[in-house]
């Protein structure tokens, strides 16, 4: 008998769809003629142990029994779902094969992986196991992943680098969470000071930037423009701005911006009444590709800007189209590009779009879109565990989904529909002129073919520059003076902080973890990122105003008496660069643990010696209370 074993009911189920009818179904799994079974996880079966199921003496939180570091990891099964593993016990013992099924990423990969390892079957068992990764739960998609199954001992490498990143999460969390807590008790806090790996540098993001918001002083800056004309013919003016030489640098702020308004107050007197020489004039011919389809953290980023909602909110509604709805491909994928197999099934998902959307925007673009256009999205290289969220060929009435998971499946098949269009054409136009000495420059724009821009609503505007050659004399009728003031950055919103977090690198002033964190994830990964937004709001850390993101109190305190090194995310790339090799066999486990264990081991002798200062009448969102260890493991 072979054994599925999914990592979610719905999952499950969508494999037992195409297996041979009829199906026996049992309290946990489903049988198939042939005599094969179906099972699941619901989520993470396995948790791990708390402090105290290593010693009893560790349930009480002591700053001299820090750090907590199991001899021997210890795993024990979740209250909640005790008997699907029981199910899942039996299951094995019976099973000829085992396949792990869990979702296509790390964590998938680690979730089934320890469940196997925890009701140790015979190691041939183990040793044949193979695996099946599906990103589509349509029929059609599940039988092609049933129909090429890999051995599961490839995904070792995979399984291992989760493992070492869930035990470093677990140790960084407990200990420092416990050695914050109590300094803070000591100084009159009341509640718990929670620290993670990637919540923390979340938090310290949002808490410097709003820092620097309250401590912004603007200041002036001048723009010089110069309205020119022809000196015969044509009489159409424009407007060239001033670019300052590297004389004016004195003048100039680190942004480039000149400060010293008689300097630019003295362009504008110069250059008026005088003649315009044009020193170069260039076209281009210029185009644009339409956007990629979305991952997770751009699907989030866009559907907050054009609709307001949580990152939270989105995933939710991703997971319901996925799981209940079958409309869309994995949404917890951290890839925009598409395995080139999938071209073949362009011509059925474009019709699935059109019958589904029915009338209006975007559905009208169905016609449109030409089939044999191949966009870059579709790059075997480019794709590994997951692809790309898209629509699937499902045909399904959806004006029986809410209005929430309608808004994001067109938004996910605008961005589909957008790979059949031909780019953006235009013609940019740049011309140089000296003025009195000075350079000035005019842009202008011209569209030549919209391309995909109409279907996602986007028709940029036009700009024109009179007919002039180089070599050419023109003439100043006047100068302007722009009187701007500089402007503090934002507060963060749902779709900025994500944008942050995905882009951590534009952060961070180290030029070496700037590189990592540029090719890694960033700050979390797809699948918990709207997770720890969350989790710091519950927290009390931070708050949701309006569209805003803003830190509280608590959120500010913690970031300050924290060591610096815990607040920002060069840790972060340094793991994610160390546990990367470990899952293309470049890196051993014990060549990462180690070292971290000794920098932990300097957090929390750095946490005693801490005296925490400001947190004296402030408290968390609920009284002190000890984190249960599910609350703990969260990052």
């Amino acid at each position: 008998m072979k054994l599925y074993i999914a990592e979610k009911p719905s999952l499950g189920r969508a494999i037992a769809a195409v297996l041979p009818k009829p199906h026996k179904k049992h309290d946990g799994y489903i049988e198939a003629a042939n005599g094969d079974c179906v099972s699941w996880c619901i989520g993470h079966l396995l948790e791990q142990a708390d402090p105290e199921s290593y010693d009893p003496a560790l349930k009480k939180w002591q700053l001299s029994t820090l750090p907590i570091i199991p001899d021997e990891w210890q795993l024990k099964p979740k209250p909640k779902t005790r008997k699907q593993l029981s199910v899942l016990r039996q299951l094995v013992k019976k099973a000829s094969q085992l396949v792990n099924a869990g979702d296509p990423d790390r964590e998938g990969q680690l979730l089934v992986d320890e469940v196997i390892s925890y009701l140790k079957p015979p190691a041939n068992k183990i040793k044949n196991a193979q695996r099946i990764l599906i990103n589509d739960l349509t029929p059609a998609a599940v039988k092609k992943a049933l129909a090429n199954p890999r051995a599961n001992r490839d995904f070792i490498p995979l399984a291992t680098s989760a493992l070492a990143r869930s035990r470093a999460d677990w140790l960084y969390g407990i200990n420092l969470t416990r050695a914050f807590t109590l300094k803070g008790q000591q100084a009159g806090y009341k509640g718990v000071l929670s620290v993670g790996r990637v919540q923390t540098p979340v938090l310290g993001l949002v808490v410097r930037r709003d820092e620097e918001i309250a401590n912004f002083c603007p200041k002036d800056f001048y723009d010089v423009l110069a309205h020119l004309q022809p000196v015969e013919g044509d009489p159409v003016s424009f407007t060239a701005k001033w670019v300052p030489s590297d004389a004016c640098q004195p003048h100039q702020d680190e942004e480039g911006r000149v400060i010293n308004r008689k300097l630019a107050e003295h362009v504008v007197q110069s250059i008026s009444q005088q003649p315009a020489y044009v020193i170069r004039r260039e076209e281009k011919q210029k185009k644009e590709a339409p956007p990629l389809p979305f991952n997770l953290s751009q699907l989030q980023i866009t559907a907050n800007k054009a609709f307001g909602l949580s990152a939270q909110q989105v995933l939710d509604t991703c997971q319901g189209l996925y799981e209940k709805h079958n409309l869309i491909t994995y949404p917890r994928s951290d890839s925009r590009y598409l395995p080139t197999e999938q071209w073949g099934d362009r011509h059925q998902v474009l019709t699935a779009i059109g019958r589904n959307l029915g009338n209006g925007h975007p559905a009208a673009f169905v016609a449109k879109a030409n089939p044999e256009l191949k966009s870059k999205a579709w790059n075997n290289g480019k794709v590994d565990a997951h692809h790309a969220i898209i629509p699937t060929g499902k045909v399904s009435d959806i004006s029986r989904l809410s209005n929430t998971e309608q808004k994001i499946y067109r938004l996910i098949a605008q961005y589909y529909l957008a790979q059949f269009f031909p780019a953006y054409r235009y013609l940019t136009q740049t011309a140089e002129f000296e003025i009195k000495g000075g350079r000035f420059i005019a842009k202008a724009r011209q569209n030549q073919d919209l391309g995909w821009k109409p279907l996602l609503k986007q028709e940029p505007e036009e700009q024109y520059l009179p007919s002039f050659r180089q070599g050419d004399t023109l003439w100043c009728s006047g100068g302007e003076l722009l009187v701007k003031e500089t402007q503090p950055p934002k507060h963060f919103t749902d779709a900025t902080l994500l944008a942050a977090m995905t882009g951590i690198s534009r952060f961070v002033n180290d030029a070496g973890v700037r590189k990592i964190l540029k090719e890694t994830d960033g700050l979390g990964t797809e699948a918990t990122r709207a997770g720890i937004i969350e989790l710091l709001i519950k927290r009390g850390f931070i708050r949701r105003q309006s569209k805003l993101v803003l830190s509280t109190d608590s959120g500010k305190v913690l970031i300050r008496n924290l060591p610096q090194s815990t607040t920002l995310p060069d840790r972060t790339a340094q793991w994610e660069s160390q546990l990367d090799a470990i899952s293309q066999k470049a890196k051993r486990y014990n060549d990462f643990m180690q070292p971290m264990l000794e920098d932990l081991k300097a957090l929390v002798d750095q946490a005693k010696a801490t005296q925490m200062s400001g947190v004296s009448g402030l408290k968390s969102q609920t009284a002190f209370k000890k984190p249960t260890a599910k609350r703990r493991r969260k990052k």
